[in-house]
């Protein structure tokens, strides 16, 4: 987008917001009406049902039978609670190690909150996925399955510190002529028949069929009560078939999802293609209330599964009784990717558009681990990823499951960092014999390191690159200011303790200024201050 699109956007959006305002206010002259009416506000039930849990309840001004606005019904969902990662001393901790990470539920998810009219629950807010929602412009891999991208410039919303962005790029795999075995596992539950879910669930799988071909197989697996195989084995040329079963679904009765999940990987590996691209792809609002429903269960039973060379896609639905600490939990241990459906568009975004980045992986357990020069470094704090931390030693420990990357897949991560003038040395940089490599290390900032294996290897591959203190810029790209655009927004809903100072119209001056390319996000943010469920003080 050039400048003065983005700007005209944003005098469209203020004229629309301040007209909006206006009304507001002339019709509460004078009555004592403050507007909450026509918006809904949220409040939090701050009591953890679990040590990990948060449930909260979006109740609609004005009710006083408890009921949440999801059409008559108690609002019931569930988001881990997060605590953002704070500063670590180099002196104490040299190295940061975590997993990667290409989910965008969050993001979809907050979305369809802050569409809705919602307070945005924090703890629904995961950093990352904010920021690898949205595409950069990264250097492609000139061998191997991933490339290093890096940038070093001020921290926006901390002026004590410098920020870095870390950009892997993934290759683009030939998938044309891959088989694919792909497994629908649909929960048609009677949670599920609200249009957000399942008919939302079968417009999309319905998308993703017109792009399969007479290779390809294509199971259906429900399960509501009990489990039921709908369809078995059919041919992806066969579209007409498939796509009669998926209409032919409805929803109604309890929820079994482990019983579902464990005949969906069944079939998934009779028909599995040596090879090929083999997938379940679970389609669900996550509230199931039979057999194993826990968690920590979930977790034990897609565990069991991810050695199986199938992989998982989760696909999220709907609102009121979601549970995005469940889908996340099986995402992550299932050798799997998560995405929030909140709209046929994002339908055909996920499973169209960018099919062979959500359907075919390319890297897979991906760390990356960062070494900082205490000599250049004092501090460092990550954003986001509180969730995909590992120990320091799991970086070179092969057997230890991390994240997937699909084939032009991005992950884009921002550190924090403190600059320090001291002398220390540690690891990579205290063994130096000799001067001429004292000198040459002297001037190194850190050195990112990642490791990745390939989708049918089971030793890992090695790559890193280092960045230097002469590295730094004052001017920053658009991939810079895109990301930092993003993290400071999800920190903004986060409430961060990191950013207490920062506001969606900060926000927005920052986008401006650096002639941000995102409508997306410039629309969504005004939608928030519009709201006015925020602590935008000087909205409303």
């Amino acid at each position: 987008m050039k400048k003065t699109t983005s700007n005209s956007i944003k005098r469209n959006l203020i004229t629309a917001l301040s007209l909006m305002m206006t009304a507001t206010m002339l019709a509460s002259c004078g009555s004592g009406y403050d507007g909450s009416e026509s918006r809904k506000s949220g409040s939090y039930n701050n009591e953890r049902t679990t040590a990990e849990n948060y449930r909260y309840s979006n109740v609609t001004a004005g009710d006083t039978d408890g009921t949440a606005n999801t059409g008559g019904g108690y609002n019931t969902e569930e988001y881990n609670h997060l605590t953002e990662n704070g500063y670590k001393l180099v002196s104490d901790e040299p190295l940061s190690t975590f997993s990667t990470d290409v989910d965008t539920a969050s993001y979809t998810n907050v979305r369809r909150m802050i569409n809705d009219g919602w307070e945005v629950d924090p703890d629904a807010v995961r950093t990352e996925e904010f920021i690898n929602y949205f595409k950069y412009d990264y250097e492609k891999p000139a061998e191997g399955a991933v490339s290093i991208n890096t940038e070093l410039s001020d921290c926006p919303w901390n002026s004590e510190a410098k920020l870095m962005l870390v950009g892997l790029q993934a290759r683009e795999a030939k998938v044309k002529d891959v088989p694919t075995n792909l497994v629908f596992l649909i929960d048609v539950s009677g949670s599920m028949e609200d249009e957000d879910k399942l008919p939302l669930v079968q417009q999309a799988f319905s998308m993703l069929v017109e792009n399969l071909g007479a290779d390809d197989r294509v199971s259906i697996v429900t399960y509501a009560g009990s489990d039921s195989v709908v369809l078995e084995g059919e041919s992806g040329d066969n579209s007409e078939e498939i796509v009669s079963a998926l209409n032919s679904l409805s929803a109604g009765g309890s929820t079994a999802g482990a019983a579902g999940i464990t005949t969906a990987y069944k079939l998934a590996e009779e028909y599995f293609i040596e090879g090929g691209n083999n997938r379940v792809i679970l389609a669900t609002d996550g509230d199931l209330n039979v057999g194993l429903s826990s968690e920590e269960e979930l977790t034990d039973l897609i565990s069991q599964k991810r050695d199986s060379g199938v992989y998982l896609s989760v696909l999220g639905f709907g609102s009121g009784n979601y549970k995005d600490n469940r889908l996340e939990a099986l995402a992550d241990n299932g050798n799997g990717n998560y995405a929030y459906i909140d709209s046929v568009d994002e339908a055909k975004r996920v499973l169209v558009t960018e099919m062979s980045g959500t359907l075919f992986t390319v890297a897979k357990d991906a760390k990356v681990q960062i070494e900082f020069n205490p000599e250049n470094v004092s501090a460092y704090r990550l954003v986001g990823y509180e969730n995909r931390l590992l120990n320091d030693e799991d970086f070179e420990d092969d057997t230890k499951d991390a994240g997937d990357i699909g084939s032009g897949q991005q992950v884009t991560v921002l550190y924090e960092i403190v600059p320090n003038n001291g002398n220390e040395k540690s690891l990579k940089y205290q063994d130096n014999e000799s001067k001429a490599e004292t000198n040459e290390l002297s001037g190194e900032m850190l050195t990112v390191s990642v490791r990745y294996k390939d989708p049918e290897a089971s030793e890992s591959k090695l790559i890193d690159k280092s960045v230097m203190c002469s590295d730094y810029t004052e001017a920053v790209s658009q991939n810079f200011a895109k990301a930092c655009s993003a993290a400071e927004f999800a920190m903004v809903l986060r409430k961060s303790d990191y950013a207490s100072g920062l506001t969606a119209q900060g926000v927005v001056d920052y986008m401006e200024q650096n002639n941000v390319d995102n409508s997306e996000l410039f629309e969504l943010i005004y939608k928030y201050m519009q709201n006015g469920t925020g602590s935008e003080a000087s909205y409303w």
